[in-house]
C-alpha cells in the first residue's frame, strides 16, 4: 500500500504555498498542536479554528473517529499556517494521520512525496465529479477527495435591476452584461463591483472571465486573455465598475454590495445567508462566457487527504476516518455545516437541492467549475498565479495596456516555471 518518497523540498514548496491564500469564509487564528503515534489515537488537522470543540464540526470529526474505534486528536490553523506547519512536519516525520487542505495547494504538497495516493489508501472516488477531483490529480494520480467546493456566480440587487429595466435572464454573454451595466448606471446607480486585488483573491475573481474568453493558463499573454482583461479595464474606464476594485478582496467587495447602491457584485457560495439577510432583495445569475454559456469559475473547497506514515498500518484506520467523512450523508452534513459548500457528487448534489432548493444555481455553478491546478498545471499554478495578478494590477490601474501586462505575465511565468 505504502510506496516510498522522496523528502519534501519544504522551503521551495513553502514559498510557493504562500502565494495560494484561503478563498471560503474561514477566519484567521491558530491552535498549537503535534501529532502522535498512540494506536488509540489519530491526529488531524484543518484549516477551520473558527469550529471549537464545542462546534458542530468539531462533533462531526470526533464521531468518525468514533466510528472506526478511535480517539482524534484535532487541531485547527488558518490556511497558510496548515500548508507551511504540514510540510515542515512531514520534514520531521510527524505528520498528521489526516489533512483538510485547501485545494490548491494538494498539487503542491504531493509534488513533495508527503501524501498517500486515493489508491494505496483503498478509496473508491467513481463518484466524485471529474471537475472537482482533478485539483488533486497529479501526473495520473489521484492525492485526496474533496469534502465539498464552493465557486463564483454574480449576484445582482434585484431593486436596482427593476428600476433600471434589466431582466437578470437577459444577462448571457458579455454584451449583455455590459448593456446591464450601462442602464443601472445610467439610472444613477452603481453598476458592478469585484476583487480585484494583488493577491491569490485577484487571480480567483478574474479566473471566470479569463476562461469565459477561452483562455489557457499556459498561455496568459493570448488574444483571449487580453480580451478578459480588456473587459475589466473598459468597465472602469464607462464608470460601471469604481476604483475600488484594484484594492478589494472579496470582503470588502461584498461590503460594497451591501450598502444597496450596486446592481451586481461577483462573489461567492459563501455569501448566501448574507445574501438572503440584506436589506434587499437579491438574486444570483451564472458568470456569463464572453460568446454565451456558463463561464468556468476556480473551486474553492477542501480536500481530505493521508499524509505518508512511517507505520503503514495507521492507513486501514486512516481510510474509515476518511470514509466516513466523505458518504453522501457526510457530504450533505458538511454542506449544511459551512453553510456553503456543495457536495462534490450527484447524490449528495440532489440530496441538498432537496433540503435547500434555492442552493441551485450554486449547484448548477459548481457543476460547471474548474480546479485552478487543473490542465496538469500542479506546483506551476502559484507563480502562474502570481504573474496573472500582477497583470490584472497593471491593467486596472493604468501603467501598462492590458496586452503589455499580459505580455510580461507570460514572460514571468515561464521565468518562474521553467
Amino acid at each position: 500500500m505504502h510506496h516510498p518518497r522522496r523528502k519534501p523540498t519544504t522551503l521551495a514548496a513553502v514559498a510557493a504555498l504562500a502565494l495560494v491564500g484561503v478563498l471560503g469564509a474561514c477566519s484567521s487564528g491558530a491552535a498549537a498542536g503535534e501529532s502522535g503515534g498512540d494506536a488509540s489515537t489519530y491526529t488531524w488537522w484543518d484549516p477551520y479554528p473558527q469550529h471549537d470543540d464545542a462546534s458542530d464540526w468539531a462533533g462531526r470529526v470526533q464521531a468518525c473517529g468514533e466510528e472506526a474505534g478511535v480517539t482524534i486528536e484535532r487541531t485547527a490553523y488558518d490556511t497558510t499556517a496548515l500548508t507551511n506547519q504540514a510540510l515542515l512536519a512531514a520534514q520531521e516525520g510527524t505528520s498528521p494521520d489526516v489533512i483538510l487542505l485547501d485545494n490548491p495547494a494538494v498539487s503542491t504538497l504531493s509534488d513533495t512525496g508527503m501524501l498517500t495516493t486515493v489508491d494505496e489508501l483503498g478509496l473508491d472516488t467513481s463518484a466524485i465529479d471529474e471537475n472537482l477531483l482533478a485539483a488533486g490529480v497529479v501526473g495520473g494520480e489521484t492525492y485526496g477527495i474533496p469534502i465539498g467546493a464552493n465557486t463564483l456566480s454574480l449576484y445582482y440587487n434585484a431593486d436596482i435591476l427593476t428600476d433600471a429595466g434589466v431582466d437578470p435572464a437577459s444577462v448571457t454573454d458579455w454584451d449583455s452584461l455590459t448593456a446591464a451595466l450601462k442602464a443601472v448606471t445610467g439610472n444613477g446607480d452603481k453598476g458592478i463591483t469585484f476583487a480585484g486585488i494583488g493577491t491569490e483573491e485577484g487571480s480567483f475573481q478574474f479566473l471566470p472571465w479569463f476562461w469565459g474568453a477561452g483562455a489557457d493558463l499556459r498561455d496568459l499573454d493570448s488574444p483571449e486573455a487580453v480580451a478578459a482583461l480588456e473587459l475589466w479595464t473598459g468597465w472602469l474606464e464607462e464608470g460601471y465598475a469604481p476604483n475600488s476594485v484594484i484594492n478589494n478582496s472579496q470582503n470588502t467587495t461584498w461590503e460594497e454590495f451591501l450598502t444597496g447602491d450596486f446592481g451586481f457584485a461577483v462573489n461567492g457560495t459563501w455569501q448566501v445567508d448574507s445574501a438572503a439577510g440584506a436589506d434587499f432583495e437579491t438574486g444570483v445569475v451564472q458568470l456569463p462566457g464572453r460568446d454565451g454559456g456558463v463561464a468556468q469559475a476556480p473551486t474553492g473547497g477542501e480536500f481530505i487527504l493521508a499524509p505518508v506514515q512511517e507505520d503503514t498500518e495507521r492507513y486501514d484506520v486512516t481510510r474509515q476516518i476518511v470514509e466516513c467523512m466523505t458518504t453522501p450523508e457526510g457530504f450533505v452534513e458538511t454542506a449544511n455545516t459551512f453553510a456553503y459548500y456543495v457536495p462534490p457528487t450527484a447524490d449528495g448534489q440532489a440530496a441538498l437541492v432537496e433540503e435547500k432548493p434555492e442552493l441551485e444555481p450554486w449547484v448548477e455553478a459548481v457543476r460547471n467549475a474548474k480546479g485552478r491546478t487543473s490542465d496538469d498545471l500542479g506546483a506551476d499554478y502559484p507563480v502562474i498565479s502570481e504573474a496573472l495578478w500582477t497583470a490584472v494590477q497593471n491593467a486596472l490601474s493604468g501603467a501598462a495596456t492590458a496586452q503589455e501586462a499580459l505580455e510580461t505575465a507570460q514572460a514571468d511565468a515561464e521565468t518562474g516555471t521553467s
